[in-house]
């Protein structure tokens, strides 16, 4: 045999793995067909009993590890649920003893229920404890909003529920549209649901607010300045999501939705007010036109400017290659 087998040994891992030169797979082949240890050594090598087995142990002992960890929440969420039943059952006596019946007893128990939503629910859960937890937390907090309206005989349980549903839709939407089970649904598509939650329920509480101090005294006002707000929202988010230019086309085109829609709303403010409709307003004047000609200009030239530039370096990257 013309090489050592301490040689052969250190390039048969080489030689299995298909990754040796040429030369020396025909080295470990020559030497193979007139060495029997060597040749025991590269079986072994292929031998992946051992892998598997190794991987199904480690798959073993994540499995039991994962289950413990499970029976560990599901044991500290059933005892912090026992810890929260104790204010709740104390109320309950104190309003039955004093015989002021069941008022605070319901505030109290609304009151719980929210703590124990973003508490007790991730904890008992094993899976979309996201989207379950922040579900039970907007509900459990419609249920207090609503429970204290009604002992205090007030009518603003709409207004407060669509502002809270607004508020919590802006915090919580992406990280909801992220997870599951909604990701699956909304696959590629989840810019556009945030924006749509956003908007529908940014709707949802102007009407509310509208409905409850007098649609002829809020509306006009109010849409005036939201609306083109919104669609600015939309027009700023439409350019950078779906607009496949580069960041200086966008920015620029961004600036000039701003600058236009800007014109837009101030113009609109001003309708509004000298109609009488919006009392106790008072609007002087709006930007002049050449303002807003001007911002227009200047986002028109920065998206000029990239556009060129976006071509030449397209232009360039095509002679390279």
């Amino acid at each position: 045999m013309k090489y050592s087998c301490d040689l052969i040994s250190d390039l048969l891992p080489l030689y299995k793995d298909e990754i040796c030169s040429e030369a020396s797979r025909k080295i470990v082949e020559e030497h193979l067909a007139e060495c029997p240890d060597c040749k025991k050594i590269l079986n072994s090598l292929n031998d992946v009993t051992i892998d598997e087995k190794i991987v199904k142990e480690k798959e073993e002992v994540i499995g039991t590890q994962a289950k413990f960890f499970k029976r560990k929440s599901a044991l500290a969420g059933s005892i912090i649920g026992l810890i929260f039943s104790i204010p709740i059952l104390v109320c309950l006596i104190v309003n039955l003893a004093t015989g002021a019946g069941l008022t605070w007893f319901f505030i109290v128990l609304a009151g719980i229920l929210v703590a124990a939503s973003l508490i007790v629910v991730p904890l008992m859960l094993r899976e979309n404890r996201m989207f379950i937890t922040m579900a039970s937390f907007t509900a459990s907090v419609m249920l207090l909003l609503g429970i204290v309206c009604i002992y205090s005989r007030g009518d603003w349980f709409f207004v407060a529920a669509a502002s809270t549903l607004f508020g919590l839709t802006m915090c919580f939407a992406p990280f909801i549209a992220y997870r599951r089970p909604v990701n699956a649904y909304l696959k590629n598509k989840k810019g556009l649901a945030i924006m749509t939650a956003y908007t529908a329920t940014f709707v949802l509480m102007m009407l509310a607010i509208g409905l409850h101090v007098g649609m002829s005294e809020f509306f006009p006002l109010a849409f005036a300045i939201s609306m083109p707000l919104v669609g600015m929202c939309w027009a700023i988010f439409a350019i950078v999501r779906y607009l496949r230019m580069n960041a200086a086309v966008k920015t620029g085109l961004s600036i000039t939705s701003v600058g236009v829609l800007s014109g837009v709303l101030a113009q609109l403010v001003i309708n509004a007010a000298n109609a009488g409709r919006a009392t106790g307003v008072v609007v002087t004047s709006a930007p002049s036109l050449a303002l807003i000609l001007s911002i227009g200009g200047v986002g028109l030239l920065i998206a000029g400017i990239g556009f060129l530039v976006g071509k030449n370096k397209g232009g360039k990257n095509n002679e390279n290659k």
